[in-house]
């Protein structure tokens, strides 16, 4: 009875270790096989380039739709509209039921 359950760990333990497998061999493999080198000339290159731009900031467009609060907000918007749909209809089969 209990075989299956054993089983199915040790399955899920092995998938799970094969996912997490490829990241932990990519932090021993530094600039993703970049010589010493060309690491010091993309790291002078990305202060450069900082430097040239410095209203730039992080690029990260946050109030932006396509950003983290306008996606938030855009999404947040769609299931709000979703659960308030369910909630309705929800209540409208109650009060169906009641009379």
């Amino acid at each position: 009875m209990k075989t299956p359950i054993i089983v199915g760990t040790a399955l899920l333990a092995v998938f799970v270790a094969s996912t997490f497998a490829p990241f932990a061999a990519a932090q021993y493999t530094p600039g993703g096989g970049l010589g010493l080198e060309q690491e010091l000339a993309l790291a002078k290159a990305k202060v450069q380039a900082v430097q040239n731009n410095p209203h730039a900031g992080s690029g990260t467009p946050y109030l932006d739709a396509s950003g983290v609060v306008g996606a938030s907000i855009i999404s947040g918007g769609i299931f709000g509209g979703i659960f308030i749909a369910f909630v309705v209809k929800a209540k409208q089969a109650e009060k169906a039921k009641r009379a």
